[in-house]
């Protein structure tokens, strides 16, 4: 894995690094919560339905028909989700717990900070398991335009529509940081800022000093590595 994102962090820029990030961390989330053992999900109906919990998540029929997930699958995901979040919502200091476990190498606390942010969809500091699935319904099963909404999102710090160069370097700096510097020992201390003016030179198509939405939809799907990194959402459960 560390010789794979190596090769695209030097060859494809961080641009790709970045969604590839967002794709393999979700995947790595899934399996923390048992979602790749679909074998235990037989019991977790009741549970799901009994349990005691500071908040008590909607109906399982109404998740089904709000996500793209299955039954079984919203059952696994409740059963890990709950596990690791007994009171029914993480706040972000437990989520950065859990991601840490994802990248022991490199400090993840701001890369686990933006991702939480973009899961909080409420702005209320917390994210329950309804948020957990929306997410990640859309990361696994949305269409390409949703994905990279969703992408896009993440990246506009301060949701206003565009990305600017601060916020990329922002992403850039954790992405840096929560990889290891020095699994990089090639990369300088101003390689992030380099990434940032490709990234806008890239999307950034009529040279306006931000990104906007239907550029970088339109960016990423003109880019093969991009769109070939998408595809490892494709048949993962």
């Amino acid at each position: 894995m560390h010789l794979f994102f190596q090769d695209k962090w030097e060859v494809e820029g961080l641009q790709t690094v970045g969604i590839l990030l967002v794709v393999c961390s979700s995947l790595k989330l899934m399996h923390f919560l048992g979602l790749i053992d679909l074998s235990v999900a037989d019991s977790v109906e009741d549970d799901f339905e009994l349990s005691t919990v500071c908040h008590r998540p909607e109906s399982m029929d109404k998740l089904q028909e709000q996500t793209k997930f299955t039954k079984k699958e919203l059952q696994v995901l409740y059963r890990g989700f709950k596990n690791e979040c007994p009171s029914g919502v993480v706040n972000e200091e437990n989520f950065k717990t859990i991601y840490s476990q994802f990248f022991p190498q490199g400090d993840s606390s701001m890369y686990a900070h933006f991702l939480f942010e973009a899961f909080d969809t409420n702005k209320n500091g917390s994210v329950s398991f309804e948020d957990f699935v929306f997410g990640l319904s859309i990361i696994l099963r949305g269409t390409v335009n949703d994905r990279l909404n969703w992408a896009f999102n993440l990246y506009d710090l301060n949701k206003d529509g565009c990305i600017t160069k601060e916020e990329m370097l922002d992403i850039m700096k954790s992405i840096y940081d929560m990889m290891g510097k020095y699994t990089y020992p090639s990369m300088q201390d101003d390689a992030p800022r380099e990434h940032v003016e490709n990234f806008f030179q890239k999307m950034d198509q009529n040279k306006d000093g931000v990104v906007t939405i239907d550029e970088f939809i339109d960016s990423c799907k003109k880019d093969e590595n991009i769109m070939q990194s998408m595809q490892l959402f494709d048949n993962v459960i």
